[in-house]
């Protein structure tokens, strides 16, 4: 475990990158509908989100809050957008967004406090 999390605080910029356009690609991807896939959509954003700002917490670069602050609102601006690429923007989809962002910044002081030996 402690091998895993030391791999996620080193390429943390990375995995985020990569989660970040990821997100941009699926939320702004116009589409006729929207394919069916288990799970409700709310979760489906809570948990991309908790994804996203879990590399994040684990490193906490110099002003990693700021950059969990643009997350938030890069999510409110993706909702913002998508009514003009043949989505759907909720204001409800923003705040499962923001409870991911804070469920993930929680999860990474949980793993920190169990694998101590792990953090910086």
């Amino acid at each position: 475990m402690n091998m895993m999390i030391n791999l996620i605080k080193h390429y943390w910029f990375i995995i985020t990158l990569f989660l970040l356009t990821a997100i941009a690609t699926l939320s702004l991807w116009p589409a006729e509908y929207l394919p069916q896939v288990p799970g409700s959509d709310k979760s489906h954003h809570f948990i991309s989100y908790g994804a996203l700002i879990l590399p994040l917490a684990l490193r906490k670069p110099k002003h990693w809050l700021w950059i969990a602050l643009g997350f938030a609102a890069f999510s409110g601006a993706i909702e913002l957008i998508q009514p003009y690429v043949n989505r759907y923007g909720e204001w409800l989809d923003m705040l499962a967004n923001v409870m991911g962002l804070a469920c993930g910044t929680i999860l990474a002081k949980i793993i920190t406090h169990f694998f101590s030996g792990s953090s910086k």
